[in-house]
């Protein structure tokens, strides 16, 4: 399927209706979904995707005190970034244990997650030597470029 192809569907499914449409021939799988008035264009995971996380209440005002003091705490942590747009996986494979979690040592070069992109399963290593404080992304959810994936205590 090409490009244009894409762009083709894509007006279809903005002038109709349909929700959702996915679409399969010899060149792989594309999936167009419609959200809010968007349409968004993903390649299919190789297992089930987890249902996205719904977005966060408000928070309603507090004092300044309290709210700076967990800023305070993040400044001297690091941020794990994806490095691509694609699919995140916390595990190797779906029988296997988890790469990393909250707690986890990392060093230099230790696989932290997989990201799959077009049918590739990128390792993705850890930059820095510390401890992971948080997981930011839900296993089999997708990820933009640049987005933060762990916080992690360097050591």
């Amino acid at each position: 399927m090409d490009l244009k192809q894409i762009h083709d569907l894509i007006k279809v499914v903005n002038k109709s209706n349909i929700g959702e449409i996915s679409i399969e021939d010899k060149d792989g799988k594309v999936t167009i979904k419609q959200k809010e008035e968007r349409v968004t264009v993903s390649s299919a995971p190789v297992y089930a995707a987890a249902p996205a996380a719904p977005a966060p209440a408000p928070v309603a005002a507090t004092p300044a005190a309290p709210a700076s003091a967990p800023a305070a705490a993040t400044d001297n942590l690091i941020t794990i970034k994806s490095p691509m747009i694609g699919t995140f996986y916390r595990r190797a494979a779906p029988d296997k244990p988890l790469l990393a979690e909250e707690g986890t040592e990392v060093s230099q070069g230790k696989v932290v997650c997989i990201i799959e992109a077009m049918k590739l399963f990128n390792e993705i290593e850890s930059e820095v030597k510390g401890t992971i404080v948080k997981v930011l992304v839900e296993d089999a959810s997708p990820v933009e470029f640049d987005q933060p994936l762990f916080l992690v205590q360097p050591a």
